[in-house]
């Protein structure tokens, strides 16, 4: 059965799915970039989506920044094989380094790891806010030619008290979102 989009997030936690319409799937991947990307590739082949939409929380990186956003552009922060490679880029790999959205503004360096200190790479490659899936979710998209949104809803400053920060605001920015998708639905 084709959908038009399917929602992929990783925690239940961030996104009830009784507040999802209910022709739009939800797929909760659980967190990291393995279980991000066996989640979209499954998502792929049950609901065929036109479109994959990507909600998550964010540390931030850029302090002007606060709330939902829609991100444009996604690159990985933790792909560091130099003297292979520069950083964010996978060696002996033709695959893109950096995937584009068809929309957003901001960009997202997602990696395996949670962001508790200040990484000046980061802010070189002008990242706004840091996440643990939305590179998987990208390229899995980009590999079957399926374009892809992201919104992403900042919970704490990337810093030594984002734990405690993004625990206690997981579920903050279910509404905003819940506000855009019905602008796309």
């Amino acid at each position: 059965m084709h959908h038009s989009y399917v929602i992929i997030t990783a925690l239940e936690g961030e996104l009830d799915p009784s507040k999802i319409p209910k022709d739009i799937p939800i797929v909760y991947s659980g967190v990291g970039k393995v279980n991000a990307t066996i989640a979209t590739l499954e998502a792929i082949q049950k609901f065929k989506p036109k479109t994959i939409i990507n909600f998550g929380t964010v540390g931030k990186i850029n302090p002007e920044l606060h709330g939902l956003l829609p991100i444009k552009k996604v690159l990985q922060r933790d792909m560091q094989t130099e003297p292979l490679a520069p950083r964010g880029t996978t060696p002996f790999c033709k695959k893109p380094s950096e995937y584009f959205s068809e929309a957003g503004i901001y960009t997202c360096g997602t990696g395996d790891s949670f962001v508790t200190s200040q990484d000046n790479w980061l802010i070189q490659q002008q990242v706004d806010v840091v996440d643990m899936e939305l590179f998987a979710i990208a390229a899995v998209a980009n590999h079957h030619q399926i374009p892809w949104l992201s919104f992403k809803y900042i919970t704490d400053d990337a810093n030594e008290d984002s734990g405690d920060h993004w625990q206690e605001k997981m579920n903050a920015g279910e509404q905003l979102f819940l506000e855009e998708l019905s602008k796309l639905v």
